[in-house]
Formats: structure tokens, C-alpha cells, sequence
């Protein structure tokens, strides 16, 4: 019988969980009267826990992201490539960690072909499994004739190479299962191993999903003022960075191609509305106009110095850890701002947006 659908190598996607307030909406509460006009997209481990262990300045970080009755004032989004566990456990756990009302979790339609979520625990069974899977186009139990290729479409959703636990030292993680599977398919069929698609940090598709997410929560919130800004907060310069940074300039390319193309303009003539209309008007209806990347020192990135004095410091490193179907630009991996850790991090933002 062929072997269609999904074939799982572990559990989880790279979340996108929104921080639920406790009680009703508080609906336009927040600092002085003033909506807020940003939002936050926090990474998890390495920056709000390690393994089973908060971090300290997580607690602190979230008191003051909430009000006195416990609501956050602020929209804030845990954009997480983690895929260890169920979604809807680990939102529990965090919700418990952080002192929080049990984040929603979104659902993902079912994908034909192989999805990768995260690193499994016997490495060598899923990297059979799999292999067999991509050879016989679906079908391990015939026998091995003609290799198809193009092979079955292969969707990774975690591309990060090193992550940290409770360990000193960081933890290979799904990007080196990534790594391992691409060899073996070259090693074995003299090709490369072809992703339909790459999600999770830092694929710009990720940060403008989590823009979506954070723009529809401070409108459930009653915050009618558009999200103008984003801070990226994370602890691996090669996703957290490198994909916030990545955004950024996404952002940017997007906004000057727009005016260059009149775009507001055309949207507004009785044209049909074809694929690059719609996809225009979305981007025109973005209000996010830049992403900054600030770096904390709680996970796989770490600074001897007198960090919280620093920003827009070069964490440039000399061996690149990210995807191969990434390029390498070192601008890419340099923070916006480097702190000591999350609580840091928040006071660092609400300090730029004057926010008390």
C-alpha cells in the first residue's frame, strides 16, 4: 500500500502561540490611555526557559508586559522553532512557567508528502524510514527499482542546528537531523535533497504570520492603532537574528517596491483582481514597518563582556551554522541590540517607544 500523507520525524511545528490575558479583553487598557503601537515575538528556549527551568528574568519580563489584574498591555506572539512536544503542552507549561492564561494554539492543514517537524529520538529509524519513503516514491515495502526524482515533496519546519537545555554546552538539534538526511540522499542517489518548502525560523513566512497574529490580537484587545514596529527577541544569532533581520528586510524591500509600483493607486481601479493584486493589497494592508533584532545572553549566544552596555554590536561568527539553502551574510547575524536577558530586553523596548 503506498505510503501517502505525512510521515513524522518527531513532534511539534515551529509555534506561533499567542499570550492569552487573564480574564475579559481588557478592551484599548493600557500605559497612560495609549495603545500600543509594537509588539513582541519571543523566542523560548534559551530565552524564557532552559529545559524545565524558567529563566529568572522571564517572570520579570512578563510582570511588567501585564497590568496590575494580570493582562498583557502589550501583543505578544512565542515564536518557537521547538518541536519536542505537542503544541498544546508546551503552551501549558508556559502558561504555568510565565504566570499566564493557557495560549490558544493555531492548527495546521495535513500536507501530502514527508513533513519534518523536529529531531526524533532514535535518529537512525526515522532516517531509514524516511530514506526508504523518498526512494520508493511512497511505497517501502516494493522493492528498490528506477529512484524518482523529483522525489515526494519534503516540508522542514525547524532548521535550527544548535538549541539549549538545562546543559552547559548547546544541543544538536533538528538542523543537524536535516543534515544527516541531506548526505544520506546524496550519498545515496548523487542528488540533492530538494525541500518543497522551509518553515520556522528564519523563513520570512514565519515573522509574517507572527506579524498577522500579533496585528489580530491587539485588535481583539481594542487597541485600534496599527502595529508599527516588531522586537525579535532571541538567543541563536543564527535563526533568532538572522531570521529578524531577514524580515526587516523583507519589510523594507516590500514598502519601497510598493511606492515605486503605485501600488495604492492601482488598487484602487475597477482592474480584475489578479494574483498579484491580491497579494499586493496583503502587503498593503501590513502596517509592520520594521523588525529589530536584540540578542540575549541566556542560551547558545554568550558575551563575556559588559553586554547590557552594548547595542548594535557585531556577533558576526566565523562558521556558518544556518540551512544550506540559506545564504551567508554577515550582516544578517548582527544584532540590533545585545542585552543580558528578556526582562532586559522588554525594558530596552519600552524605553524606545517611550512606553512606561
Amino acid at each position: 500500500m503506498a505510503l501517502r500523507g505525512c510521515l513524522r520525524a518527531g513532534l511539534g511545528l515551529g509555534l506561533l502561540r499567542r499570550a492569552g490575558p487573564r480574564g475579559p479583553p481588557a478592551r484599548g487598557r493600557c500605559a497612560g490611555g495609549r495603545p500600543p503601537a509594537f509588539g513582541f515575538l519571543f523566542d523560548v528556549d534559551g530565552v524564557l526557559v532552559r529545559g524545565s527551568q524558567v529563566v529568572p528574568a522571564a517572570r520579570l519580563a512578563f510582570q511588567r508586559l501585564a497590568d496590575s489584574s494580570g493582562r498583557l498591555r502589550v501583543p505578544v506572539v512565542f515564536l518557537t522553532n521547538a518541536g519536542n512536544c505537542l503544541r498544546s503542552a508546551r503552551a501549558q507549561e508556559l502558561s504555568h512557567a510565565l504566570g499566564l492564561q493557557p495560549p490558544p494554539t493555531t492548527g495546521f492543514p495535513t500536507i501530502e508528502g514527508v513533513i519534518l517537524f523536529g529531531e526524533p529520538v532514535r535518529w537512525e529509524t526515522s532516517l531509514q524510514l524516511i530514506t526508504d519513503v523518498l526512494l520508493s516514491n511512497g511505497n517501502p515495502d516494493s522493492e528498490l527499482q528506477d529512484i524518482p526524482y523529483p522525489h515526494l515533496p519534503v516540508l522542514a519546519c525547524n532548521m535550527d542546528l544548535l538549541w539549549m537545555a538545562e546543559a552547559k554546552m548547546p544541543r544538536i538539534g533538528h538542523g543537524t537531523f536535516l543534515l544527516c538526511l541531506e548526505n544520506i540522499y546524496k550519498k545515496v542517489t548523487g542528488r540533492e535533497l530538494k525541500y518543497e518548502a522551509l518553515i520556522g525560523k528564519p523563513s520570512t513566512v514565519t515573522y509574517r504570520y507572527a506579524a498577522y497574529l500579533i496585528q489580530e490580537q491587539a485588535e481583539k484587545q481594542g487597541w485600534n492603532v496599527p502595529i508599527r514596529r516588531l522586537y525579535a527577541v532571541g538567543d541563536n544569532p543564527m535563526s533568532d537574528v538572522y531570521g529578524a533581520n531577514l524580515y526587516n528586510n523583507y519589510l523594507k524591500s516590500a514598502h519601497q517596491n510598493l511606492v515605486q509600483a503605485g501600488v495604492k493607486r492601482s488598487l484602487q481601479t475597477a482592474s480584475p483582481q489578479t494574483e498579484d493584486h491580491l497579494r499586493l493589497r496583503k502587503d498593503c494592508n501590513n502596517s509592520v514597518e520594521s523588525c529589530e533584532s536584540i540578542l540575549v545572553c541566556t542560551g547558545v549566544y554568550r558575551h563575556s563582556a559588559d553586554v547590557p552596555t552594548k547595542t548594535k554590536e557585531c556577533t558576526m561568527e566565523s562558521v556558518f551554522h544556518g540551512h544550506r539553502d540559506f545564504c551567508f551574510d554577515p550582516s544578517l547575524v548582527e544584532a540590533s541590540h545585545i542585552v543580558q536577558d528578556v526582562n532586559d530586553a522588554v525594558q530596552l523596548a519600552f524605553k524606545k517607544e517611550n512606553w512606561s
